[in-house]
């Protein structure tokens, strides 16, 4: 049972957004994406891990190593793994080249791709000094992801971090601090900011043969139109969509086809969430709270991924559903949950999500 409860990460998707028109930010003007949607065609969808699931922070233990986690995915039935891009997995900074080689033939021994990799940057800074740092961190990441065999790399707009200590994670601390960073500047100025160092990063990432995908992510994007139109404005083929329903705000199977049928082959990757159990006749659940909720929202997040894994279909998406489980668990008798906890979410989850992509 859940004695208390501290900031989730919908929570913090939500009051960033009310923050964001706080201070300024809020939706630019969405024009379609140039590329059309592609034929209808068969997709071969694939089911992952995204290591920021045991990365230490939201269960009470230590983090997984990569080593580790590739023997996880492997027990648990996933397809591949997706590194997050810091300490302790991904940072590039302790990934040279050799160090990548030995983690992509260990997952090939395993019979596991990793798949894409996940940056944490933020370009969004009033003060060049910590955009510049940004750019080349992601410099680096990229090619690290290069070094991998990847070709998808993850990127945010704005990212305003998490803060850990013992048994608590959160995200409100940061993005309070990110709030106050930008409030006296206005949208169009953060907007500006982040598309040059996009720009700049997709220059890079032409040079490696990377694919950035821009997530769908808060703060600085705030609907999935934001996203395409970002992907519009820097105009780089290599540049693409990250579109992950459970942020859509709207979730509804109008939005989400919609949603899919504008970016079409732009998308590269996707991800989903949420914590999972059996009821007592063995079928998945979905077990977070929705106490909140009305009875229409709780129906259509009950249809969210069915949903939306038929529109990837439906667009010929070919790529990889990744699971992430990266929000404050639930604490029992005191304590922050285990990693028995998360082991039972993601394993259930992966196999959940392949029954869908089976019959959906």
């Amino acid at each position: 049972m859940r004695t208390s409860e501290p900031i989730k990460r919908r929570e913090f998707i939500r009051s960033s957004a009310l923050g964001a028109a706080a201070i300024g930010l809020g939706t630019p003007a969405f024009s379609s994406l140039a590329a059309t949607p592609p034929p209808k065609k068969d997709s071969k969808l694939k089911v992952g891990l995204y290591s920021i699931t045991y990365l230490g922070v939201w269960y009470n233990g230590n983090a997984l190593t990569l080593d580790d986690i590739i023997f996880k995915a492997k027990k648990l039935g996933f397809d591949g793994i997706e590194i997050d891009g810091k300490r302790p997995h991904g940072n590039p900074l302790d990934m040279p080249i050799k160090r990548c080689k030995e983690i992509k033939s260990k997952a090939e021994g395993e019979g596991l791709e990793i798949y894409a990799v996940s940056a944490n940057n933020d370009f969004s800074s009033p003060m060049p000094e910590f955009r510049e740092c940004q750019i080349a961190y992601l410099r680096d990441l990229i090619r690290m992801t290069s070094d991998l065999g990847v070709k998808p790399l993850r990127v945010f707009l704005g990212w305003p971090g998490v803060t850990k200590h013992p048994q608590l994670a959160r995200y409100d601390i940061a993005r309070d601090i990110w709030q106050y960073t930008h409030y006296q500047f206005s949208a169009e100025e953060t907007w500006n900011w982040c598309r040059e160092g996009l720009i700049e990063c997709s220059k890079y990432a032409t040079d490696y043969g990377v694919t950035l995908a821009l997530q769908n992510h808060l703060p600085v994007i705030n609907s999935w139109k934001d996203m395409v139109r970002m992907v519009e404005e820097v105009n780089s083929p290599n540049l693409k969509c990250c579109l992950d329903a459970p942020i859509l705000e709207d979730k509804s199977a109008e939005n989400i086809n919609e949603a899919s049928k504008t970016v079409g082959s732009m998308q590269v990757l996707t991800h989903f969430g949420g914590e999972y159990g059996r009821d007592t006749n063995g079928k998945i659940i979905d077990i977070m709270p929705y106490s909140n909720l009305t009875e229409k929202e709780k129906s259509v997040n009950s249809s969210l991924y069915p949903n939306f894994v038929k529109a990837m279909k439906d667009i010929g998406y070919s790529g990889y559903f990744s699971y992430e489980l990266c929000h404050p668990l639930p604490i029992v008798n005191g304590h922050t949950v285990g990693i028995e906890f998360v082991d039972q979410c993601a394993g259930l989850a992966c196999e959940m999500m392949k029954g869908l992509i089976n019959n959906v």
